[in-house]
């Protein structure tokens, strides 16, 4: 089992073991964001903020990457996950589990890699 997966299921056991904090839900991972600027990044960045919900969506029709994982702020997209962050991410959502995102932190910067950083929990 990799490490992701190994640390979800023990996340999921330990929730299940004793009650949780409200509102609190296990990070799964932290992430810069991919593609924003091919996205309607630039028109939206001015309207998000800190905390904002993203959903997830896998794309596993993507034609250039199998285990696409779309985020999208307001049902707009706004990029993907980055392809090295996404292996364990698609495989549990394959699996069945609910994950969704929220914006951490908002940069102005010259590399779109360091604009949206954004951290993946599950949903209980």
């Amino acid at each position: 089992m990799n490490r992701l997966a190994g640390l979800c299921l023990g996340l999921l056991l330990h929730a299940g073991a004793a009650p949780a904090d409200e509102g609190v839900q296990p990070v799964l991972q932290t992430s810069p964001l991919a593609g924003f600027q091919y996205h309607a990044g630039r028109a939206l960045f001015p309207l998000m903020q800190a905390g904002d919900r993203l959903e997830l969506l896998r794309e596993p029709d993507n034609p250039h990457d199998p285990r696409a994982v779309r985020v999208e702020w307001r049902g707009v997209p706004i990029g993907y996950a980055p392809r090295a962050d996404n292996v364990d991410l698609a495989r549990l959502m394959d699996a069945g589990l609910r994950v969704e995102g929220r914006i951490v932190q908002l940069q102005r910067a010259r590399d779109p890699w360091k604009r949206v950083l954004f951290e993946v929990y599950v949903v209980p």
